[in-house]
């Protein structure tokens, strides 16, 4: 493959989409309130509550987690440690949900969205191979989903060391686990499902049944890594290396098996099984 060829296809589909604000504006505000709105009202409210029942019942909670995650919960008071367990292990799935919804928008709608705006015929009948475009077209799609969860993670680090910070003695976040996440575990994640809804978006007759199949895969994969995310902030040592590298080599496979499968004739529209 020529690395050259997949920059391209990746550069005029992120040109296409940044210049498209029925795209990017949605996705922005849905960034918006997952990694500020939300955080900031949440922690600000426990913040400064004194001790309440919701304050107790997340003290209970801490009592109750492994010993390992109990000792690292930081804080004084109830209220300090109620806001550290919010704000380190409750809203992690931002971190999820985010990256995953908006690199599944952009991937349901590459290959079938080719056919549709009849410019399935120029790649077909170019000199790319199947999997430059397939690899070009995954970057593309990637580079949205994880460009907003790496922007809105670091406003949300600064909100919560705004907020959770003061009770705590100082800036304290991100945390080991939350660096694993973000920078090791949370992009072959984004790239197992997209390996999955392009190899969708090739098989689907419309944009529109295309994001119904995504929606499809998204949640399972949503699910998954949220419980793979719950891991790795909790114990961020080895374990959480090796969940990232086992995702990896899984994105990696399934990625080359994609290329394998896209042919000329879905980017056409005439494959028999479209």
């Amino acid at each position: 493959m020529s690395w050259a060829h997949i920059r391209a296809v990746a550069g005029v589909d992120l040109r296409r989409l940044f210049q498209s604000k029925d795209y990017w504006i949605p996705l922005v505000m849905m960034a918006s309130l997952f990694f500020v709105i939300i955080p900031f009202f949440v922690l600000s409210v426990i913040s400064s509550l004194e001790q309440t029942q919701f304050v107790d019942q997340v003290t209970d909670i801490v009592g109750n987690l492994p010993e390992s995650v109990n000792q690292a919960v930081q804080g004084d008071t109830p209220t300090a440690r109620a806001s550290y367990v919010v704000a380190v292990f409750l809203l992690a799935p931002i971190a999820i949900i985010v990256p995953l919804t908006i690199s599944a928008a952009v991937g349901s709608n590459a290959i079938v969205g080719e056919r549709e705006r009849g410019t399935g015929e120029y790649l077909a009948h170019s000199p790319l191979t199947t999997s430059e475009i397939y690899v070009g077209k995954l970057i593309s799609s990637l580079i949205p989903g994880y460009l907003a969860t790496f922007v809105g993670f670091g406003i949300y680090a600064v909100v919560v060391n705004i907020t959770v910070g003061p009770a705590l003695g100082g800036w304290f976040f991100p945390t080991r686990g939350w660096i694993i996440l973000i920078l090791w575990v949370i992009p072959p994640f984004i790239a197992i499902a997209l390996s999955i809804i392009l190899r969708l978006s090739a098989r689907v007759r419309s944009a529109a049944a295309a994001q119904q199949a995504s929606s499809l895969v998204t949640l399972p994969v949503i699910i998954l890594s949220y419980s793979v995310a719950a891991i790795v902030i909790a114990s961020p040592g080895a374990s959480g290396l090796w969940v990232g590298l086992i995702a990896w080599i899984v994105a990696i496979f399934m990625t080359i098996r994609g290329a394998q499968k896209l042919k000329r004739e879905r980017l056409l529209g005439v494959a028999a099984d479209v």
